[in-house]
C-alpha cells in the first residue's frame, strides 16, 4: 500500500512540474492570503527552483517507491 502511495506522490510530483514549465508559471505555496505562483518571466530564480524541487521530489518519490516494489529498499514505516 505504501508503495503504490510513493508511486502515486511521485508520478503527480512529475505531472505538476511538467505542466508549471509548459506554462511558464508554478504553484509554490502562499504569501498570506493569495497564492504564491512565480513565472518564468516575472521570477526566473524562484520558479526554475521550484520546478527543480518538484523534479527531485518526484524522481525521488518514484525511484522509491520502483526499489520498494522490487524489494531493494524499505517501504515506508507507516504506522
Amino acid at each position: 500500500m505504501t508503495t503504490a502511495f510513493l508511486l502515486f506522490i511521485g508520478i503527480g510530483l512529475l505531472i505538476v512540474a511538467y505542466r508549471g514549465y509548459r506554462a511558464g508559471a508554478i504553484r509554490a505555496g502562499s504569501s498570506g492570503f493569495k497564492l504564491y505562483t512565480p513565472t518564468r518571466q516575472d521570477n526566473p530564480l524562484a520558479f526554475r527552483f521550484f520546478v527543480a524541487l518538484y523534479l527531485c521530489g518526484g524522481f525521488a518519490c518514484l525511484m522509491w517507491g520502483v526499489l520498494a516494489l522490487a524489494g531493494v529498499a524499505e517501504p515506508l514505516p507507516l504506522r
